[in-house]
């Protein structure tokens, strides 16, 4: 049989390394509560849907062209979609990969909205399809017409109108020219689908 003094020592020596673990284990969760509270929050961020990858303008959205992705609120600009709304919607501009879904973006209401109240979408079929294809929305150009007729006259349609949405890739191959969507007046709009059928239609670019 063990000796009592004996076993009160191994009794004390036992007690002493648990009390040297349960310290031990204070002192690290005291650490890790201490890097916790010292460490940042996660900053706050807004879903917002975007461009999956790079996107031509006239293309019609689908779930594939875009996903969800967490911005910080400072960097959501105004108007952005729903997915609900961007699917089946028209592209009017090129979008790039990541970059927000507007509405300024898609053609609808949105599209005249900052414009004015009295401004209307015109269409309008440019000669060369190659210089249409460097214009960017909000540019602001006029729109000259030159006479068909031999008299080589050239007159301007309309002055510094907002361009609205640039040609896709496939409708600035196209031999007699490329189609771009203007913000104008109702008279101006008339003046441009007349114009249209009697001469050859150009821009020049203005500073927006």
């Amino acid at each position: 049989m063990d000796d009592p003094r004996s076993a009160l020592q191994r009794l004390i020596r036992a007690a002493g390394w648990h009390r040297r673990l349960l310290a031990g284990g204070l002192a690290a969760a005291a650490v890790a509560f201490a890097i916790q509270a010292a460490s940042p929050a996660a900053p706050a961020t807004v879903d917002v849907v975007v461009a999956a990858r790079d996107l031509a303008g006239g293309a019609v959205l689908t779930d594939d062209d875009v996903r969800v992705a967490a911005l910080p609120p400072d960097a959501v600009p105004a108007g952005v979609v729903p997915r609900a709304e961007a699917a089946g919607a028209l592209l009017a501009a090129p979008v790039r990969a990541g970059e927000p879904i507007t509405d300024r973006r898609l053609l609808g209401p949105g599209l005249l909205e900052g414009w004015g109240p009295d401004v209307v979408a015109a269409p309008v079929r440019v000669a060369d399809a190659g210089a249409a294809g460097y214009l960017r929305p909000g540019d602001r150009i006029d729109l000259l017409a030159t006479a068909l007729d031999g008299a080589a006259r050239t007159d301007v349609v309309a002055s510094e109108v907002p361009v609205l949405a640039v040609p896709s890739a496939a409708d600035a191959a196209l031999a007699e020219g490329a189609l771009v969507l203007v913000a104008a007046s109702p008279d101006q709009a008339a003046g441009l689908a007349a114009a249209a059928v009697t001469s050859r239609l150009s821009f020049t670019v203005g500073v927006s």
